[in-house]
């Protein structure tokens, strides 16, 4: 989801900052032609100083919501926070989670909303990555299209809280 919402940011508005699991996601749809702002690791400014980090303020910093812990958002100092979920449509999730905002957006689509957007690129090879990965993949080439299912390894970036806490 962090590709898709970066695609639809202003890059001159601030310093678009992202979580090392976020730049790699990045990286993949650049090296793959798709155009995003300009980013930022987050590690590049982790290490430095509260007080050099000036520069940094109003800045986005685009992270899993694992990256969020108590001793994260302490080293961020006086930040906003806000999640893009579909979860964020139902009422309260916003407030129960504690995040300042909610955006209602899911990267998560439906059984006829997929074969659209398939159909839509025109793509003759699809890879299918979750959810009901067999059943996909045989509908898909049952259709005639070359499918295939990738097992994703991603599971977030472990937080060293002691390593934090030393850089903070």
């Amino acid at each position: 989801m962090g590709s898709q919402l970066l695609s639809g940011l202003d890059e001159r508005i601030a310093p678009i900052l992202v979580h090392p699991a976020v730049d790699a996601i990045n990286q993949v749809y650049r090296d793959a032609g798709v155009q995003l702002p300009a980013t930022e690791p987050w590690s590049a400014w982790s290490g430095v100083a509260a007080a050099a980090r000036d520069g940094l303020s109003g800045a986005l910093l685009l992270c899993p919501p694992n990256a969020l812990t108590p001793s994260w958002l302490r080293r961020l100092g006086d930040a906003s926070t806000a999640f893009a979920s579909g979860w964020m449509q139902l009422r309260g999730a916003r407030r129960r989670a504690a995040y300042d905002r909610g955006f209602a957006l899911s990267d998560h689509a439906d059984w006829p909303g997929l074969h659209a957007a398939i159909a839509a690129t025109g793509a003759q090879r699809v890879i299918v990555t979750h959810g009901s990965v067999e059943v996909m993949v045989r509908h898909l080439q049952e259709r005639g299209l070359q499918a295939q299912a990738f097992e994703t390894q991603y599971g977030g970036e472990p937080v060293d809280e002691a390593e934090l806490a030393q850089q903070a």
